[in-house]
């Protein structure tokens, strides 16, 4: 089989050497004489694969010790519950920065709960740049200030860090282990699994201990980080295989020389690719420069009419998955971690050859 690079925008492509070691451990994990998908959650060889990929986790991130790493079921989605149920204490209000399609989601699910306050909206721009923060209408009485650094579908991520007087919780879906972050100006980080982390069917959440144990009244038990916390993301059989995964990732992630190593390659890769979108009038990227995202990259043909043949072609190619979320159109390239410059390389390539064909 030939190489193919698979831009999917989640579930994602992950490093090869971690499904070629999914492969090779699928009918046996370690000395289990059995597939991790098939021992108990309470056994030894799981028990301590699911410690140690907290704690290479912990020092990817430099996770403080204050703070609960938690590997739960539900998607981000069912974060934008929990956030509210857990961090509203006893308050009313809460901010929120609508950036995006994902933000957009979590103030709908934060109205359920509390009186959600818009500090900042970029739907008026379709979602192609951000307030400066010193415009931002944060009420001082929320619980807490909920954002997206970065939002997938279109390709807009924050340069800065809100610094606010109350927790911050942030969805890092798409952007969690792509560089480093100061995890310590955070009240809670959660991010969905497909993208960065592992296979679909994991959440990753870090939560600062002094935010836990004070929940809305006649919730679901499963959604108190007190339960999850208590438990070690065991109060019910969790999702064993994506968490066995994720520790893969991490163990792969820290060969590679961490996140600062990391940082470096995104940050090449992603100017390699913006370089052939801007040096060319063929394609076009409509976020502003200075909000452009390292993980999602979308781009428009100069002509729509293209767009069913640019993708035909780029999958001779073996470049997959590169059409645009409907609400933006055009193209998008995902381009995580697991995404090797080789394949930013490859898609340039093909880019500069549909141009001269077609322009």
């Amino acid at each position: 089989m030939s190489q193919v690079y698979n831009f999917s925008a989640g579930p994602a492509m992950l490093p090869a050497q971690v499904t070629k070691l999914m492969q090779e451990e699928l009918l046996e994990y370690g000395n289990a004489k059995a597939s991790v998908m098939e021992i108990s959650h309470r056994g030894a060889d799981f028990m301590a694969m699911a410690q140690k990929s907290e704690q290479d986790l912990r020092d990817l991130m430099s996770i403080p010790s204050n703070y609960k790493v938690l590997f739960l079921q539900g998607g981000a989605s069912a974060q934008f519950s929990m956030v509210p149920i857990n961090l509203l204490r006893g308050k009313t209000k809460a901010n929120y920065a609508h950036t995006g399609h994902w933000s957009k989601k979590a103030i709908a699910e934060g109205q359920r709960y509390c009186d959600v306050n818009i500090c900042t909206d970029s739907s008026g721009n379709k979602y192609t740049n951000i307030d400066d923060f010193s415009n931002w209408n944060i009420d001082a009485d929320g619980a807490y200030l909920h954002y997206t650094p970065n939002e997938t579908i279109a390709g807009l991520e924050f340069d800065y860090v809100p610094e606010v007087d109350m927790p911050l919780v942030a969805d890092m879906s798409s952007t969690i282990l792509s560089r480093e972050i100061d995890v310590s100006k955070y009240g809670v980080i959660y991010a969905g699994a497909q993208k960065n982390i592992s296979i679909s069917g994991l959440t990753i959440v870090i939560v600062r201990e002094d935010l836990i144990g004070d929940v809305v009244a006649n919730q679901p038990i499963l959604f108190d980080y007190a339960t999850q916390a208590n438990n070690d993301s065991m109060y019910n059989t969790p999702a064993t295989y994506p968490w066995y995964v994720a520790g893969r990732v991490f163990e792969w992630l820290k060969k590679q020389g961490g996140l600062s190593a990391m940082a470096k390659i995104n940050e090449t890769k992603a100017k390699t690719l913006y370089g052939a979108i801007d040096n060319s009038d063929f394609y076009s990227n409509p976020v502003a420069e200075k909000y452009r995202s390292w993980m999602n990259v979308p781009f428009l043909l100069a002509n729509e009419d293209l767009n069913g043949l640019f993708l035909e072609k780029a999958a001779e190619r073996d470049l997959i998955t590169l059409k645009g979320h409907r609400s933006v159109g055009g193209m998008r390239a995902s381009i995580y971690n697991a995404m090797p410059q080789e394949g930013i390389d490859s898609l340039v390539s093909f880019m500069k050859d549909f141009e001269k064909e077609n322009a």
